[in-house]
């Protein structure tokens, strides 16, 4: 049995079974009803991703130094708490539970991450768009934006500068949307797209939104997550990740750049508060709500952003036979909801 990517695990039918390499991204230790531990591990490639159970009979080998040794009880064993970073060999299968279908890995490999292989860095999950097209669509934006705010932007994503090498690189986020290599990127032109669409729908009209700050404000929304997140070798939540959050990142470093350019104070204040309010709600993590029709716009543009990416995290892993009526993804915290992979009925 040769191995196969996750995305053709997935595109497998119920009672298969499959030998894989991936990246673990999450487990998770849990215990049944009879309190014996069973595990949900979730692992990545550059094709995707896949959440698989592994149940208390599943077998665990450590085959780190060459020689083939079981691990007896994987609960108790540091190797299996500390696999998160790192890639391992996968065995296992797929049977249906409540219409959809449900991956067990039955053997797990522990095996040598210097071996060129294995390297975790080559099982790091990217955008799904070739990162140069999304470079030459960033720098359109860029060069394309008029006033004070673009000469801003020109600034802070100077081509060589470090701020630009990590913005290209870094996810968008460890979870939820966007969680690999260029995802802060592929985010942020997803929410400057749809910002500059819906701001020119509404030229002419008593609202009259600055398209130069909609543009601005949309590709500084998220810098803040210089700071809050890593690739270690998968996307990490770093400290000030976890204690301060990418919106208050955001808004000083954004402070810094605007003291070192000298942002005039109406500028300063226009992208300022677009990047505090981004999220639209006090009790999503805006200290302030959107009060300007370019705040409205970027914030309504990352959050469609945002669902639009979650839909497709969640539906990614269905199979690509079920019926319309059946293709619902398990429930999705992220967005509260279960999503729906409609299909158009084929012609009888």
């Amino acid at each position: 049995m040769s191995n196969k990517t996750l995305a053709e695990v997935r595109a497998l039918p119920v009672d298969s079974k499959f030998q894989s390499v991936g990246l673990v991204t999450e487990l998770k230790e849990k215990r049944d009803k009879n309190d014996k531990p069973y595990w949900v591990m979730s692992v990545m490639d550059k094709s995707g991703a896949l959440d698989a159970k592994i149940w208390g009979n599943a077998q665990w080998f450590d085959l780190k130094d060459g020689v083939k040794k079981e691990i007896a009880e994987p609960a108790a064993s540091p190797l299996v708490r500390n696999l998160k970073g790192e890639t391992v060999g996968l065995i296992g299968s797929i049977t249906e539970f409540k219409g959809k279908p449900q991956y067990q890995f039955n053997q797990i490999w522990l095996v040598d991450q210097e071996r060129e292989e294995y390297r975790p860095a080559a099982f790091i999950r990217a955008a799904g768009v070739p990162v140069d097209r999304l470079e030459a669509e960033f720098w359109q934006f860029v060069n394309g934006c008029g006033g004070e705010a673009g000469e801003f932007l020109r600034f802070v994503f100077q081509p060589d500068s470090a701020t630009w090498q990590a913005f290209r690189t870094f996810p968008a986020a460890v979870a939820h949307h966007h969680a690999y290599l260029h995802g802060l990127l592929e985010h942020t032109l997803g929410v400057a797209r749809s910002a500059r669409a819906i701001a020119q729908s509404y030229q002419g009209t008593a609202y009259e939104p600055d398209l130069d700050v909609v543009v601005a404000g949309a590709l500084l929304h998220d810098l803040g997550k210089l700071d809050t997140y890593a690739l270690d070798p998968g996307p990490e939540s770093t400290l000030e990740g976890t204690v301060l959050d990418h919106i208050a990142t955001g808004y000083a470093r954004f402070v810094r750049l605007a003291d070192e350019f000298k942002l005039t104070p109406l500028t300063r204040t226009l992208l300022g508060h677009i990047i505090l309010s981004h999220h639209g709600q006090k009790e999503f993590g805006s200290p302030v709500l959107p009060a300007t029709p370019e705040a409205m716009i970027v914030a309504a543009a990352d959050n469609l952003d945002f669902y639009l990416n979650s839909w497709h995290g969640s539906v990614e892993q269905l199979d690509g036979g079920m019926e319309a009526d059946r293709a619902i993804s398990d429930f999705d915290f992220s967005t509260q909801r279960r999503l729906w992979k409609w299909r158009p009925e084929q012609p009888r």
